[in-house]
């Protein structure tokens, strides 16, 4: 890594780093190293880094599930081609998961669709009450990005309601619409509309095409910046949540105002704190900068911290409290919670009871009225002359 000049400005430059072996994975190969994808949850990058490895005098290692004649597999279902293979692994079935948690689910790889009712249903605790909170800031039509952990909620929350369709859900593996799955399924999803490589989508997203999203957060300071990557000197590193926070037009970072221990409970509407957490989130400064608060607003980014007790914004003044839950103490469990004090919004108001109901917040219809009031803009193709 070096330190070169761009458009005068000072920019960080890596080097490529030579590809020797590469290992991917597949569902099937031909007899001549010809590969699909058809029961894959992800597409990933596999022709990329197969790509790279030959480039660079390397060899491609490929498992997958099972073999077939060869040139039985139809060309427009190759992903990776014979020339881009060396050997050929078919994997027993225990190691060849779909994901972590399954062998394989035929929803998963897009081969059937689920019907609403068999997506799962979450309880209302906090992480439901934050995924709930975040489908306020999303307006019909708009292209999302769900990060991995408390963000994952807000899929299963649109699901619910039954508004998946009324916008667009992406994850950063490469699915697009539908539903996304989170834990140890995160990355795959169900129902979507499209599954596309994992550096098309970050292409995309790099290019300002997302509206939204929705990312994790460890740590935030009084200058609104978040840390993900950083704690107690571990190193665990950022993915790709640099690119998508700078590079989205609203950035809504989500988790629990503390951690470790806390517990919960919603009773009458209203959110009880039955134990604090022992670990506060909210802190004096960060441990490390993922997310940097003051550039964001040099950018004119809108930035939201969603708790499952209050929402902050990101002001020119930096973070200010907007939001309060029901139930919830403003100087106990808010600002006695936090290592700084916040600025507090004049007109705070008081987040919609509908989060905290058991029933449906009933948003299909409030949002499927705005969009017929606001139809999405419609796409007009440039005049081709005539020869």
């Amino acid at each position: 890594m070096s330190v070169v000049s761009a458009n005068g400005k000072d920019c960080l430059f890596y080097k490529t780093v030579p590809v020797n072996v590469a290992f991917i994975r597949a569902t099937t190969a031909d007899e001549i190293g010809n590969l699909s994808i058809e029961r894959e949850g992800m597409a990933l990058e596999i022709l990329s880094i197969a790509q790279a490895a030959k480039n660079h005098g390397g060899i491609v290692v490929a498992q997958v599930e099972r073999l077939a004649k060869a040139h039985s597999i139809p060309a427009r279902m190759v992903k990776v081609p014979h020339i881009l293979v060396d050997y050929v692994v078919v994997a027993d079935p225990e190691n060849h998961w779909q994901t972590f948690a399954e062998r394989y689910n035929p929803a998963v790889s897009g081969e059937i669709i689920l019907p609403p009712e068999l997506v799962e249903k979450k309880p209302l605790d906090a992480r439901k009450i934050i995924g709930r909170r975040g489908l306020f800031e999303i307006h019909p039509g708009s292209v999302v990005n769900l990060g991995i952990g408390m963000p994952e909620a807000v899929s299963f929350a649109a699901a619910e309601e039954g508004v998946s369709d009324i916008f667009t859900l992406t994850v950063e593996s490469g699915i697009i619409g539908g539903v996304p799955l989170g834990g140890v399924h995160f990355g795959v999803g169900v129902n979507y509309d499209a599954m596309i490589d994992h550096p098309y989508q970050f292409d995309f997203y790099d290019g300002g095409g997302l509206d939204i999203a929705f990312l994790g957060l460890a740590q935030v300071d009084k200058l609104g910046n978040v840390n993900v990557s950083k704690f107690g000197g571990r190193f665990v590193g950022c993915g790709g949540f640099i690119n998508i926070a700078q590079n989205s037009k609203t950035v809504v970072f989500c988790g629990t105002l503390t951690a470790k221990n806390l517990e919960e409970k919603i009773e009458g509407g209203k959110l009880k704190i039955v134990k604090e957490g022992d670990t506060k989130k909210f802190v004096t400064k960060v441990d490390h900068v993922t997310f940097s608060g003051e550039y964001g607003k040099t950018l004119g980014k809108r930035v939201l911290y969603v708790t499952e007790r209050c929402v902050f914004g990101l002001s020119e003044r930096g973070i200010i409290l907007k939001e309060i839950a029901p139930g919830v103490n403003l100087d106990r469990d808010i600002l006695g919670q936090m290592d700084f004090a916040p600025l507090v919004a004049d007109d705070l108001a008081t987040m919609d009871s509908r989060i905290f109901s058991y029933a449906s917040m009933g948003l299909k219809n409030s949002l499927t009225k705005l969009e017929e009031d606001h139809p999405r803009e419609t796409l007009t193709r440039p005049s081709v002359p005539s020869t």
